[in-house]
């Protein structure tokens, strides 16, 4: 446009730094804004872009919940199915550790309301009783279980503090619940092929696949795991001293005491014994090895270094099958065994192990772990699934236990008599 000679353009004065700005002065300028402008946190509200990725973003967040969940489910229901065929329930409001527990981590049950009944009731026996879905204490109290399923074992803890319970075995494995005094319980151990506590029940071994495990319990809680590799059948019996007795195969003889080391299992000299039933006060051993005839075995002292007798004393020739228990005080054996052509329930003095001195018949076959409350008294369930309390002074005077039929129990249920003090 044309300009008066008197004008200068839109600019009143000269500009206070020079417009003559070079080619590099100028692209450092541009770099510069363009890298304020990228490490800027904040977006425009209106970016529709960022709109589109956060969107995005959502999305996957919610298919990658939804996929998450859906496999949950797939294994809780493959679970539930298998103790379904098993004709056990999955442990309700408990998550169940299968087979390999993060013993870090607690595993717990949703709370229930208690269920001990106020009714005091005359007990059935010195010791408690898993009857069906109730425990019935020695101090007569009737406590229902709560989210467990069926019992094989049990134990009572010291001061009150409850039990712990181990299922038989099914298509998904044993378990172990912690169960409160008021009945509610918690899984402390899912999925194992076996499980064994220890007497005071501080701790539990396992066994699955080839991995022999032992933990602590502390505070109804598994913590500070040792594991070792194992032959497939080798299977876990009991804890001797911190030891752990373990059969290496169940149609073999011999057994080895894994001290608790870690990597793959010594599995020991020991290839005679065919049963172990518990220790002496000193801590040798009581139990069954093969005899110098074929199919021949006796009742034999043996010592815990390497499983080997300590003498060439044998006891009598038991000739039957299943469970057994020594007294606490390191006096009697009772055991299966045969009592002329019948298998029985029979008393072995273990202070005159002698073949000549014939086992005392006890009362009928046992079927299931035998607990004895005190040196002189010993329970056990029968194959017909009645309680029998057997009394040493009575059996050895001539006079076999007496079964008690315990009233209201479903056919095909046995009680189970607790452990523990």
């Amino acid at each position: 446009m044309s300009v008066g000679s008197g004008d200068r353009d839109n600019q009143e004065r000269a500009p206070s730094r020079s417009l003559n700005v070079g080619q590099n002065e100028l692209e450092h300028a541009v770099r510069e804004v363009l890298v304020r402008q990228a490490a800027t946190p904040r977006v425009p509200a209106g970016d529709p872009a960022t709109a589109i990725i956060r969107r995005a973003n959502r999305i996957q967040r919610c298919r990658t919940a939804a996929g998450t969940s859906l496999a949950a489910m797939v294994v809780v229901l493959a679970t539930a199915a298998a103790m379904q065929l098993s004709g056990e329930r999955p442990p309700a409001g408990g998550t169940v550790v299968i087979g390999e527990p993060d013993l870090e981590s607690t595993v717990t049950g949703a709370p229930t309301s208690p269920t001990t009944s106020p009714d005091t009731k005359t007990p059935f026996a010195d010791v408690d009783l898993v009857l069906d879905a109730t425990i019935a204490t020695a101090q007569g109290r009737r406590i229902a279980l709560v989210d467990t399923g069926r019992v094989e074992r049990a134990h009572r803890l010291a001061d009150n503090r409850g039990w712990l319970v181990i299922g038989p075995p099914s298509l998904a494995g044993r378990y172990l619940w912690a169960v409160a005094p008021d009945g509610t319980a918690r899984v402390l151990l899912g999925g194992a092929d076996e499980i064994v506590l220890d007497e005071e029940g501080q701790q539990v071994a396992w066994k699955q696949g080839t991995a022999l495990a032992v933990a602590r319990v502390v505070n109804k809680e598994l913590i500070t795991t040792v594991r070792a590799e194992a032959p497939a059948e080798a299977v876990p019996l009991r804890f001797v001293g911190g030891a752990v007795l373990v059969r290496l195969a169940p149609g073999r003889p011999g057994h080895v005491l894994w001290r608790l080391q870690p990597g793959q299992l010594d599995p020991g000299t020991d290839r005679v014994s065919t049963r172990i039933f518990g220790t002496l006060p000193d801590g040798r051993l009581v139990g069954e090895v093969t005899g110098e005839s074929p199919g021949h075995t006796c009742v034999i002292v043996l010592n815990p270094a390497g499983l080997a007798p300590t003498g060439s004393k044998c006891g009598p020739e038991l000739g039957g099958d299943g469970p057994g228990a020594v007294s606490p005080d390191g006096r009697w054996l009772l055991v299966n065994g045969r009592s002329g052509r019948q298998e029985r329930v029979v008393l072995v003095d273990l202070r005159r192990l002698d073949p000549s001195v014939d086992p005392v018949p006890a009362g009928p076959a046992a079927t299931g772990e035998v607990i004895w409350s005190a040196p002189g008294t010993a329970y056990y369930a029968d194959a017909a699934g009645r309680l029998v309390r057997m009394d040493v002074d009575r059996v050895t005077a001539g006079r076999p236990a007496d079964p008690l039929v315990i009233a209201g129990l479903p056919d095909g249920i046995r009680p189970v008599v607790v452990s523990g003090d």
